[in-house]
């Protein structure tokens, strides 16, 4: 997609006109619907290497562009479920919710997605114990079936005698879709390691390419305007660029600001500035009259 820019931010051209509905008080703000969403980190020679799909080109929303495997909160992932790592009220207090169950929810919903899409399961038979191969017809059948929604993750745990591994998950970054978007999202990013013996696969219909990319390589990439993203995506992964290892980056996770990034667009003479506070990198400027 074509956004004028000459890196790869990703950029819908029907953002002006909604951008100024919202400022003339004719769109109200769709509620954000809570969200995870999972870099998955491999040691390599040269460093880290982080798992990103790329969205199917045919995909209503950001097609084309690189993510992270991730997701919506299912209702369901609220729903009593085997636990090992920090309580439920730890994670609460650090993911910025009032209540437990929905810390709960955003934490199956990263390790969930992460199944569902790479074929990486964050859980094992023990608190300190995880699965070494998640592949074969019976795993294969059980991720249909959590797709689809016909299971519950708990239920898929207590089938397997398995336990969530909370705290292999490091919360990163928190953004919110801009309130002019149609389709809203409130979404956690976490960090996690590949845990020895699983390997990735592109499980998701909704991606046509995964890699196993250098934080920095894929930045540079963005920068040529080779590789699309949205901003929250280039951001994390400018921030993992200075680590040597996964393990150093996972020690880092706590001290991450986990406050909420949320766009803010204003009508500035005959232009409208579009803005990330604390990402001046993704400020765009749009003529009044007409999109970019």
């Amino acid at each position: 997609m074509s956004n004028g820019q000459s890196n790869g931010q990703w950029y819908p051209p029907e953002w002006p006109d909604r951008i100024r509905a919202l400022a003339a008080g004719e769109l109200v703000p769709a509620t954000p619907r809570r969200a995870a969403t999972v870099l998955l980190l491999k040691d390599g020679a040269e460093g880290p290497a982080v798992h990103m799909l790329r969205r199917r080109a045919s995909m209503a929303f950001a097609g084309g562009a690189y993510a992270y495997p991730g997701g919506g909160v299912d209702p369901r992932d609220e729903q009593p479920v085997r636990w090992a790592g920090p309580s439920r009220e730890e994670w609460a207090a650090r993911l910025g919710l009032a209540e437990p169950a929905q810390a709960q929810a955003v934490v199956c919903a990263a390790v969930r997605e992460t199944y569902e899409e790479a074929g990486v399961l964050l859980a094992g038979e023990t608190p300190d114990s995880v699965v070494g191969d998640t592949t074969g017809d019976a795993w294969e059948a059980d991720r249909a079936a959590l797709v689809a929604r016909e299971l519950s993750f708990a239920d898929f745990l207590d089938r397997r005698g398995l336990v969530l591994r909370s705290d292999l998950l490091g919360a990163w970054a928190r953004w919110i879709t801009p309130e002019f978007e149609p389709r809203r999202y409130d979404t956690w990013f976490f960090v996690a390691a590949l845990p020895a013996g699983q390997r990735t696969r592109n499980a998701s219909t909704e991606a046509d390419r995964t890699v196993w990319i250098r934080p920095a390589e894929a930045a540079a990439g963005y920068d040529r305007g080779e590789l699309t993203m949205m901003p929250p995506t280039i951001s994390t992964l400018r921030g993992l660029e200075g680590f040597g290892t996964a393990g150093e980056a996972l020690a880092a996770a706590g001290r991450q600001d986990l406050a909420p990034v949320l766009a803010q667009a204003r009508l500035d003479g005959d232009e409208l500035v579009l803005s990330w506070p604390g990402h001046d990198e993704f400020t765009k400027h749009i003529p009044a009259g007409g999109a970019a």
